[in-house]
Parts: structure tokens; sequence; C-alpha cells
């Protein structure tokens, strides 16, 4: 079975590859995890995030961001010594400003499926990448996410970072064409 190059690494990264990378998601919930997750990558490898995922979801409270939204000194005291996802005091902080920001953006839009899908018109872009080195890092659309989203007080989304969720939630598909998936999870129309 062929697949993307990056995901033939390890059996983690083929595994996310198979069930969940570029599978569009509208979950507030997922959306928010996996905003936090790219934001936490910055810098580091997608593996030391996949192999943290269950640690963050127990340490984060399940991704709930009304109670990540209220976590105190002291809870992210407790976060910055918790080797089951990176400390990185930066990252930390971002996660409880991102929490109060997605708040702010559900109550706004109704959730923030609506707001966040607004940057593809609701509709998952299909790219037709022919190998790894052709897929982008960003585009014009993660940059105008990105730009929006800091605008709005988030903190670790920048065009690449945005560009990352944008792949992992299905917003582009940025399978390869000779990848199984690629034909999986494009939307009939």
């Amino acid at each position: 079975m062929k697949r993307c190059e990056w995901a033939n690494a390890s059996i983690i990264e083929q595994t996310y590859h198979d069930q969940e990378w570029g599978v569009p998601v509208h979950d507030d919930r997922l959306l928010f995890e996996f905003l936090i997750l790219e934001g936490a990558q910055a810098g580091l490898n997608w593996l030391t995030i996949l192999k943290k995922r269950d640690g963050y979801r127990t340490a984060y409270d399940h991704f709930d961001a009304g109670k990540i939204a209220t976590y105190s000194d002291a809870k992210m005291a407790e976060l910055l010594s918790n080797p089951a996802i990176v400390r990185n005091q930066l990252k930390v902080n971002a996660s409880i400003t991102n929490a109060r920001a997605f708040l702010k953006i559900q109550a706004e839009f109704g959730s923030f499926d609506a707001y966040i899908w607004q940057f593809v018109d609701g509709y998952p872009l299909q790219n037709s990448w022919q190998q790894l080195s052709d897929i982008p890092v960003s585009t014009p659309k993660s940059g105008a996410m990105s730009k929006d989203l800091k605008k709005r007080g988030f903190k670790f989304v920048g065009s690449t970072i945005c560009y990352a969720f944008m792949q992992a939630v299905g917003m582009v598909n940025d399978h390869t064409v000779d990848c199984f998936r690629y034909h999986d999870i494009r939307p009939e129309k």
C-alpha cells in the first residue's frame, strides 16, 4: 500500500496518516486540540508531539477550552513540570491565551468550526502533489488565517503552523496523488 513518504518513518506516524491526517474535522474540541498541538510542535518534529499526544490530553483536560482558559499560575507551574508535554513556558502560556481567544471566536461565530473553515470557503481544497517536495509549507490562505488569528490574540499561529493545521484537519488534501488516502478523503461533490 502506497502512502505519503513522510508517513513511513514510524508506526505512530503511519497510523496517524492512515486514520486522521487530512480528514475534514468539524468538531470544535478536536480543532482546538490540533491548533494547540501544531503550536507545540514549532521548532520540533511532529513525531515528538504524536508521542506526547495522550500526555497533552490528560494534562490539558482533554482540550476543554473552557477549563484551559481558567488555568491558574499553579496549574501553569504544574504543566511546566509535566514531562508528558513539551515544557516550554511560551507554548504553555500560549495555550491558555489561545483558549481564551478560542472561546471569544465561539461566542462571535457560534462555533470555531464556522470561523476557521471560512478560510477555505467551507470546503476542503484539493491539491494534486506528485511528491513530498512539491508541497508548500505555507500558502496565501494560511497567511490570511495566521494574520486573522493573531489579530484575535492567538499565539504560535504563524503561516507555517496554520498550514500544518489546515493539512491536519482536512482543510486541504495534501496527500500525494499516489497515496491510497488521496482518493479516500476526497469529498464527493
